[in-house]
């Protein structure tokens, strides 16, 4: 018998963590952070399992929102290991080490404001975690490939297997037996598309009693991602000719690696010419040097490219830019130049002075190629905004604003589906990770397509599974 405990990422989108407890041990899935602003505060609540109760924690990938919890979970007593594929412990480290700096100085910001403000604070503004404490967790990491069965305690398995999502990212089953029977759970992670670049495609499990699948796109269909090139092409060729910059807001993980890779392709066609091409985001320069050690993770397409000396993070003409001075530097460089910085959603680090830079002028281009969330800079800006403030100042938006669509490391409605459809009929689907009507819209089109049983669980909700 298992029983499971739902305590993130149920019926919104991010702060996964679910609690399995099998055979008398307690064993973590994810212990994401939540980003959203109406659920923030439960990150500064205890855990409602007691962190040194849980034996392990199994980790599918390495975004914030599944493992930026780590380090207050190790604050309140966890001295488990944390399960996971090599390249989720890497990037994880850079993630959690970026993270423990960003609280910090929020922490600060906060600390500032409220004494300019003359508001008394009840008790003293700290950092949920500082970057000591992140380093903590990182020789905890235990490391499996793909497919590699991971022995958690006697009768109880587990295997990861690859989710397409992210480099490394895993789906995970978990395997129970006992009293003679034997009872697996699935948790999906997040899943990626099938068909894109780079990594390779989503690789399903083909058995589980039960599953736990994120539902993120689950009501909705991504563009066609054959439109990316031709677009790019074309924002790129204006660019050049009008004598400007092409500004991309891009996320360190997956999405700047994706965008060198399109440039790449396009270069090697002839579409566009060799442009100096700036990657001006040093958690996005390590992230890359991590892509790089783990060819063995790539497609077929990717593979063949670095084996014929084309691999998209040698493009030429690519500068990645470390320092402080050598970002500020690009601003004085005459002609075009593709700049990618920074952060995806323009809500802080080197991309606003690129913007201050670019966006008053007709000439240069600010393109978006991933979700802009209601109230960021970067969302005000594609929708059309005429003045903007950025550090400090507002500014005309004359700059050309594009949009490309198509890039997304989650599937959408129908991919998530041919997922679930490679299991031979579990016993339930439980529908995770997604608002609460995308949740509950795809927990009824799983069940209308499929038969199953399906429910949308909510927080602090907890099964038996027998």
């Amino acid at each position: 018998m298992m029983k499971l405990k739902f305590l993130g990422a149920t019926q919104n989108v991010t702060g996964s963590r679910y609690v399995l407890e099998a055979r008398g041990h307690k064993f973590l899935v994810d212990c994401g952070l939540y980003q959203e602003r109406e659920f923030r505060s439960r990150n500064w609540e205890p855990f409602a399992v007691p962190a040194a109760e849980i034996d392990a924690v199994l980790l599918t990938h390495a975004h914030l929102d599944h493992c930026g919890l780590l380090p207050k979970l190790v604050k309140e007593g966890f001295k488990g290991p944390i399960y996971c594929t090599p390249a989720t412990a890497e990037i994880a480290r850079i993630v959690l080490a970026d993270a423990a700096r960003l609280q910090v100085e929020d922490a600060e910001y906060k600390a500032k404001r409220h004494a300019k403000e003359g508001r008394p604070s009840p008790r003293p503004i700290v950092p949920l975690y500082t970057p000591q404490d992140a380093e903590i967790v990182f020789p905890m990491f235990k490391t499996f490939k793909y497919e590699q069965t991971v022995r958690l305690a006697e009768g109880i398995e587990a295997v990861f297997r690859d989710a397409g999502h992210i480099l490394g990212a895993s789906s995970i089953r978990v395997t129970v037996s006992e009293n003679g029977q034997t009872r697996s759970v699935v948790f999906s992670g997040d899943i990626g598309q099938w068909d894109r670049p780079i990594i390779e495609d989503p690789n399903p499990f083909e058995e589980a009693d039960y599953v736990l699948c994120e539902s993120t796109y689950g009501d909705r269909l991504h563009g066609p991602s054959e439109n990316i090139k031709p677009e790019l092409c074309a924002i790129i060729k204006r660019a050049q000719e009008s004598g400007g910059n092409v500004v991309i807001p891009s996320f360190a993980v997956e999405r700047s690696q994706e965008l060198l890779y399109y440039l790449n392709e396009l270069l090697l066609e002839g579409c566009i010419p060799s442009l100096v091409t700036f990657l001006d985001s040093p958690m996005a320069i390590k992230v890359t040097r991590i892509f790089k050690k783990h060819p063995e993770l790539f497609d077929e397409e990717m593979g063949d490219r670095v084996e014929d000396g084309d691999s998209p993070f040698d493009l030429p003409g690519l500068t990645m830019t470390r320092t402080r001075r050598d970002s500020q530097a690009i601003n004085q460089i005459r002609g075009t130049a593709v700049i990618i910085a920074g952060a995806g959603m323009c809500t802080g680090g080197r991309i606003k002075y690129h913007l201050r830079q670019n966006i008053t002028r007709p000439e240069s281009t600010i393109l978006f190629v991933g979700y802009q969330a209601v109230g960021t800079l970067g969302r005000r800006i594609v929708e059309g905004e005429k003045e903007v403030r950025i550090l400090g100042k507002t500014w005309p938006v004359k700059a050309d604003v594009k949009q490309i669509y198509g890039f997304s490391a989650h599937a959408d409605r129908d991919e998530l589906l041919r997922w679930l459809k490679a299991l031979k009929q579990p016993r339930h689907v439980f529908i995770t990770h997604g608002e609460v009507g995308v949740s509950e819209s795809f927990a009824e089109f799983v069940h209308k397509e499929t038969g199953w049983t399906t429910s949308v669980p909510k927080h602090g909700d907890e099964v038996i599974l027998d």
